[in-house]
């Protein structure tokens, strides 16, 4: 069974529905879980996306609120993480580090290391003074809270008494304790329970100021965002504080640059056998590019994973695939290609410029910037499914799609625009 079909037996059996209707909440504990799959797979859903179909039909999510008891209700248990484009603020590693290569960082972990070395989290935080204190998993001792309902309910409490919490990292200076929250894939939203439990835990048990971190390595980019809680008793008051993009790397690129690349490449015929790219976000792309880069992985370890569902894991998948980025396995699993895995040891710049040449080395794309460049401003998807329709593809796009493929160019050529920093 994969997650769906395991929860979809557990509502069956405890029949929840009923239950969460008539009293709120449903508690279920993991050895109830077990008995279909690991609990630790069944509840680690970190973004909205990877919730269960029968979660996400009814705009339910679960908590652990003891070290083997979990709550499944209306819970408005996610947060939006908020877009920025700002251009990178520049870093560097100090000269003496030699075990850290900013084009190798395959964890987290690493991620973390090369962030702290190169000041970055000491620049963020405003605090010279920060060092690296306590990480790991943890129990939360006991606490309550409110939290917003979904389908318009009420707010609900919730007692935890001694759950299970994990700490990415913490650093801590002269006037505050940062608990960070990390992630190697690009997300739309995250649980806000991995920054909100250990927010709670160390409030209570030290003086100084708790600045919660949610923290993203994707593309040689380090993301930093800092939350706050406004009111401490309420999971739902979270609040941006602020949001900066670093990177170690030289991440200027003109418009000559780009200008380059449309006029040098040559375009090629379109692959057979792949469909055209249905995958609005290119950063997402390249992230998943990423993710294979370190192992190869099946459609259900992506969606169980990281934050695609079954379609977005085939579309990205095939948008990789579709730029000779990703190779599929048979009909089993997916790995990066000679191809890919040679831009990702790229240095960023070189990096961006080579996947540029690999989205224009498709006649659509490369007609529809050209476009963008002889006008100075985006082509429309009017204007663009004209020149879809007036394109040679091995596979026509019928009508119905030309609008939604026409999405997808247009986004992936304002990323390559989005680039130039002049």
């Amino acid at each position: 069974m994969n997650n769906s079909e395991a929860w979809q037996e557990l509502f069956r059996k405890y029949d929840i529905l009923n239950q969460i209707e008539a009293k709120g909440r449903f508690e279920i504990s993991a050895d109830q879980i077990r008995k279909y799959r690991e609990p630790r797979i069944m509840t680690k859903f970190d973004h909205k996306i990877n919730l269960p179909v029968i979660f996400s039909k009814n705009e339910l999510a679960i908590l652990p609120v003891t070290r083997g008891d979990y709550v499944i209700a209306h819970f408005d248990a996610y947060h939006r993480l908020e877009q920025n484009a700002a251009k990178p603020i520049r870093a560097s590693l100090p000269e003496n580090i030699q075990s850290l290569d900013c084009n190798n960082i395959q964890s987290e972990a690493i991620a973390l290391s090369c962030a702290y070395a190169a000041g970055i989290i000491a620049d963020f935080l405003k605090d010279a003074s920060v060092i690296p204190t306590i990480s790991g998993r943890m129990g939360t001792g006991i606490f309550s809270f409110n939290i917003k309902g979904t389908q318009g309910k009420p707010l609900q409490p919730v007692k935890i008494s001694n759950a299970q919490m994990e700490i990415d990292a913490a650093y801590e200076g002269h006037s505050c304790l940062a608990i960070f929250e990390a992630k190697r894939e690009l997300s739309e939203d995250f649980i806000v329970r991995q920054i909100y439990y250990p927010f709670r835990v160390w409030k209570t048990r030290i003086t100084k100021t708790i600045r919660p971190i949610f923290f993203t390595y994707s593309n040689n980019i380090f993301s930093l965002y800092e939350y706050t809680f406004d009111e401490p008793e309420s999971y739902s008051s979270i609040r941006l504080v602020r949001h900066e993009n670093y990177s170690i790397e030289d991440t200027d690129i003109t418009t000559q640059d780009v200008m380059d690349i449309l006029h040098r490449v040559r375009t090629t015929t379109e692959p057979e056998g792949i469909p055209f790219p249905q995958a609005d976000t290119f950063e997402r792309v390249i992230n998943l590019c990423e993710l294979l880069g370190k192992h190869e992985l099946s459609k259900q370890n992506i969606t169980e994973e990281y934050s695609f569902n079954e379609r977005q894991a085939d579309y990205y998948a095939n948008a990789g695939r579709y730029l000779g980025l990703i190779d599929k396995n048979g009909k089993a699993t997916y790995s990066i290609s000679r191809t890919g895995r040679n831009i990702l040891r790229m240095s960023w710049k070189n990096r961006q410029l080579a996947l540029c040449e690999c989205i224009l080395s498709h006649k659509i794309f490369h007609a529809t910037l050209i476009l963008y460049f002889r006008t100075g401003q985006m082509p429309s998807i009017n204007d663009i499914t004209k020149i879809i329709q007036h394109s040679e593809l091995s596979r026509p796009i019928s009508g119905d799609t030309q609008h939604r493929r026409s999405k997808t160019i247009q986004s992936w050529l304002n990323w390559i625009v989005g680039l130039i920093t002049e």
